[in-house]
């Protein structure tokens, strides 16, 4: 077999009656419908990989953003949730911060350094810049944590004040009875002397009940001097409440009493001119108007 062979093609003109010899060389020529060919199959091929590797990454993109979008639902959920439980312990803490009007009035009585002690110091908050979902999801959430270490200090500052609005002295400690003698100066029953009296006599029957006019701990339950039988009551901030003159006990040292609990029964022993109760209220001592307090309440 020969290599390299070449062929001819003649065209002719029929007018003219010319012609022209073209010499043809079959591999280039097979190579060129070749390369024709496969061009288009090539391009087609590439364009498929394209596609195929642009869908891969779209599909990867999908499902990492529903990745993301669960978690956030998630997260929302749970922030969700925490706001909830959040006003659920506002509403707790609304309902907890009532006080009823005549012993807030008894405790707006009070002296200051006493109702300091019933109060907290401020709190802050603080805004973040948001970019991201991420920071968003992150400053609620540090919001949150805020507002919980928030609602902590609020919880601490109504407890106590609910612990001061139970220790303040705001119901007349007996059922009946009216004011015999009030604070201040007046004269000595027995000398006719000047004195200055440390709280109310009450006229009360021999017998009559007398009650805590606030929650406490009795102090002490025993005879003192010209107070005859004294019922001491301490409850807490500084607060003493004082019933002398009784005729018995009801409490004894150290036992917890609350509001309108029986802790003796009226009577004159001491230094008494009749039955009668001497009611005192004494704050870190010092001995102030019962009658700020009382707020013409009777006992129920």
């Amino acid at each position: 077999m020969k290599k390299n062979r070449r062929y001819t093609v003649v065209i002719a003109d029929r007018r003219t009656g010319v012609y022209r010899r073209v010499g043809i060389r079959p591999l280039p020529v097979l190579l060129g419908l070749s390369a024709l060919f496969l061009f288009p199959i090539l391009v087609g091929l590439g364009l498929r990989w394209s596609a195929t590797v642009e869908i891969t990454d779209l599909r990867q993109t999908a499902e990492r953003l529903e990745l993301e979008n669960r978690n956030f639902r998630t997260v929302t959920g749970t922030l969700t949730n925490e706001i909830q439980s959040l006003q659920s312990a506002i509403t707790t803490l609304g309902d907890k911060a009532a006080v009823d009007g005549d012993t807030a009035k008894a405790m707006d009585r009070l002296p200051a350094i006493v109702k300091s002690r019933a109060v907290g110091g401020p709190t802050s908050l603080f805004t973040p810049a948001l970019r991201t979902p991420e920071d968003t999801f992150g400053a609620l959430r540090d919001l949150l944590f805020d507002l919980e270490g928030r609602l902590q200090l609020v919880q601490t500052d109504i407890d106590r004040r609910q612990a001061l609005a139970a220790a303040t002295p705001s119901i007349w400690p007996t059922t009946h009875g009216w004011l015999t003698d009030s604070f201040g100066r007046r004269r000595d029953p027995f000398t006719g002397e000047a004195e200055y009296h440390t709280g109310l006599d009450i006229s009360a029957d021999k017998g009559e009940p007398v009650y805590a006019t606030a929650n406490g701990t009795v102090e002490s339950a025993e005879r003192s001097g010209s107070y005859g039988n004294m019922v001491v009551v301490s409850h807490g901030f500084g607060i003493t409440t004082r019933y002398a003159h009784l005729d018995s006990f009801r409490v004894a040292a150290g036992q917890a009493v609350r509001r309108g609990e029986v802790v003796g029964f009226a009577g004159s022993t001491g230094r008494a001119t009749g039955d009668h109760l001497h009611y005192e209220v004494l704050v870190y001592g010092r001995q102030l108007n019962p009658l700020n307090f009382l707020l013409n309440r009777a006992h129920p």
